[in-house]
């Protein structure tokens, strides 16, 4: 029987063989080229970015809560409401500061009109002392001639003796009525009425109850949106209680809370990027790191750990991070307190510090609406004053 030659290479690798090293050696060359890649990302993107999801937005929540004990009478606004600075929100049965206050000015103007009385009384005093040393003046000169017509023999003794006890007793009425001067000069002196100590008093116990019955109305203090009210019709309020809260949504800034293995690089004013949950990707805030905590989150905990006392586990810790944000995307784009958000620190920039390095130069949040309460009550005492100063002479004058 004839036989087929084989003609195969005895050396030559199976077909199968040579498909599978040319598949390993294509995932070794993608193995390769992803960690070149990896290391490409983190070398020229990955190791200047640092994000964090827990990250929430923060902001002022303005309480508001009075300062004297009153009745509610009106509210003013409610839960969602938008209120201007200075805008009523509560009013309180001003019945007995109204009161108060008229006492004040009756006991005002009466403090005026007794201060006056000094005035008059010391103008009155130097009178009598001009009219005792006149007096005195002209009892010694009595006692004199009758001295030298004693010495004569011209009168008896018994007529010297009167003349000298009239002379005494001048000199004695003199002396008590500059005592008298001297005394009530020291109730006025180097004042006028307006500043007299007595005037003073009076007009702080006015201006303390003007303020009172001014806090009977409570106002905004900032413009922003009413949250958590409490506060109900007829409530008895004392100084103090939570009634509801404004909050000026425009103010509004991020906390992040990074690890602290995140925060090596990471600088004051570094670029920053913001998604909220809110809008998605669809909005992406721009920021700049404000500050950068001084503690851990743990550290500032109601009930901190104590990592000295039992079995210890190491926890990586994070520090709130604050970001600022771009008060013209707030303003198209408003977000609430409290929204998640997801954080992207740039950390290409290393110029600026870690901690701030000055003093804030001026407040960070002001109000203004509480700035007349003073100067309405000034201009009452000034009127009161004036209408109970009238008069002529020198008391007028001063």
């Amino acid at each position: 029987m004839a036989t087929t030659p084989d003609t195969s290479t005895p050396n030559a690798a199976p077909e199968p063989t040579r498909k599978r090293k040319i598949l390993l050696l294509g995932v070794l060359l993608l193995v390769i080229l992803g960690a070149l890649g990896v290391w490409a990302w983190y070398t020229l993107y990955g190791r200047w970015e640092e994000s964090t999801d827990d990250a929430y937005v923060s902001g002022n929540v303005v309480e508001i809560t009075p300062l004297v004990t009153g009745t509610v009478t009106s509210i003013g606004a409610d839960d969602g409401d938008l209120v201007q600075a200075g805008q009523v929100l509560l009013r309180f049965d001003p019945s007995d500061s109204e009161v108060a206050l008229q006492a004040a000015q009756a006991d005002l103007a009466r403090t005026v009109r007794q201060v006056r009385g000094l005035y008059s009384n010391v103008d009155a005093l130097k009178a009598q002392v001009q009219a005792r040393q006149a007096e005195l003046k002209k009892a010694r000169e009595n006692y004199a001639r009758r001295k030298v017509l004693a010495d004569s023999g011209a009168i008896a003794a018994e007529e010297l003796s009167h003349a000298h006890d009239d002379l005494a007793s001048a000199q004695g009425a003199l002396d008590n009525a500059r005592q008298q001067l001297v005394t009530s000069t020291a109730l006025i002196d180097d004042t006028v009425v307006s500043s007299h100590p007595e005037v003073l008093s009076a007009a702080a116990n006015l201006r303390q109850a003007f303020l009172d019955h001014a806090r009977t109305t409570l106002v905004a203090p900032v413009t922003g949106y009413v949250a958590k009210r409490t506060v109900q019709l007829g409530q008895r309020l004392q100084p103090g209680t939570a009634t509801m809260a404004v909050i000026p949504l425009n103010q509004v800034w991020i906390d992040a809370n990074f690890k602290e293995t995140q925060l090596r690089d990471m600088r004051i004013g570094q670029p920053v990027e913001v998604t909220a949950d809110l809008y998605g990707s669809d909005v992406i805030y721009s920021g700049t790191v404000d500050s950068l905590g001084a503690g851990t989150g743990s550290a500032f905990a109601l009930l901190p750990a104590q990592n000295a006392t039992g079995n210890w586990i190491k926890i990586v810790q994070r520090v709130p991070v604050r970001i600022h944000l771009d008060p013209e995307q707030l303003q198209r784009h408003p977000l609430r307190i409290g929204l998640s958000t997801v954080v992207e620190v740039n950390l290409h920039d290393q110029s600026g510090p870690v901690l701030a390095q000055q003093p804030p130069r001026q407040a960070s949040f002001t109000t203004q609406v509480y700035d007349r309460q003073l100067s309405e009550a000034d201009a009452m005492i000034a009127r009161l004053i004036h209408e109970n100063s009238a008069g002529t002479g020198k008391t007028a004058q001063r």
